[in-house]
């Protein structure tokens, strides 16, 4: 038990990552069951998908996590999401502006994630409730700070809000250093990446538990390949690295040219990699984590060894701490 989660009435200091075309209703569904809190990730904007995602919850407590410079876009989809009663809304990347007013207007925990401190003072100044602080282990977009480095500095810098750690964690061990960093909770995207209820292709789902941290790589490739055009900032896309990417990144970071001519093909060649379920070609986004990452299962038996794998390490620190503490005879 933590102050997070007294604040959002759930069993374990666990979020799932609402991670776009991955964190559906089930998976989040699923995670809120077994004692954390998921998020539905509402991506770039799909007022059907989000829908029909937000009606596969099967009337569990869920959140809805959106990307804020593409929500401005259409804002009616918050409208959405807090219409489905959310217990939490999440906002990453871009000013929260009106849209913090708006959540907490109607009586929904705002959690603003950031990768910089000075994002985390402007959230707080904002009105968020939590700040997740992400770093740059994480998969997806995230910044160029460490995971271990950026907490710590995070809940000095917001305290006595409740800070929740991103980026890296992915078993147990991960989750009791951030709670040794002052953090009162973690949020967890590679780790749910392979679970039965997540979205993911099967064949994205078997590359991840076949992968290791090492294969991941950031840049904006794979948002130039999507045509995806994110707003300048630390942002690169961490993922697998792939036939794709090692065929073009360093060709077209050597020929700008070559990019501009290529660019439309290799679009078209990426979009239908995708529905063929081809990741030689389409990303697998995940993080440095993968490593933890050794099979697909069940939501409820992810979150359940990540907790015992918590109490487990927390259960061994209080062990090294009682040994230094005890007076040794000579």
């Amino acid at each position: 038990m933590t102050p997070l989660t007294t604040l959002l009435g759930i069993r374990h200091p666990l979020l799932l990552a609402p991670m776009a075309g991955v964190s559906g209703g089930r998976l989040a569904a699923a995670t809120s069951r077994a004692g954390g809190l998921g998020f539905v990730g509402a991506g770039y904007g799909d007022r059907d998908w989000l829908a029909s995602q937000l009606s596969a919850t099967e009337g569990q407590r869920i959140g809805v996590g959106f990307i804020t410079w593409s929500l401005r876009r259409q804002p009616e989809l918050l409208d959405m999401a807090l219409a489905f009663a959310p217990t939490a809304i999440l906002l990453s990347f871009g000013d929260m502006g009106g849209f913090a007013d708006q959540v907490r207007r109607a009586g929904v925990t705002l959690i603003a994630q950031v990768q910089m401190v000075k994002q985390a003072r402007e959230a707080a100044a904002a009105g968020a409730d939590v700040i997740v602080a992400q770093g740059g282990e994480a998969g997806g977009h995230g910044g160029l700070r460490g995971t271990m480095a950026l907490v710590p500095a995070v809940v000095d810098a917001v305290a006595p809000l409740p800070v929740v750690a991103a980026g890296g964690i992915a078993d147990g061990r991960g989750i009791a250093a951030a709670l040794m960093l002052g953090a009162q909770g973690v949020l967890c995207g590679t780790a749910f990446y392979a679970c039965d209820e997540s979205l993911a292709h099967p064949e994205a789902k078997r590359r991840l538990v076949a992968a290791s941290g090492d294969n991941t790589f950031k840049s904006p490739l794979f948002d130039q390949l999507r045509g995806l055009d994110w707003p300048e900032g630390p942002w690169g896309l961490r993922a697998l690295r792939n036939a794709l990417s090692e065929q073009l990144g360093a060709r077209w970071a050597a020929e700008p040219q070559a990019q501009h001519a290529e660019l439309a093909t290799q679009q078209t060649r990426l979009a239908h990699a995708r529905e063929a379920g081809d990741f030689d070609t389409a990303p697998v986004i995940a993080g440095e984590a993968a490593d933890l990452v050794h099979a697909t299962s069940p939501a409820s038996a992810v979150v359940q060894a990540l907790m015992q794998g918590c109490d487990t390490a927390l259960g061994r620190a209080a062990a090294i701490t009682n040994r230094f503490q005890t007076p040794q005879r000579n």
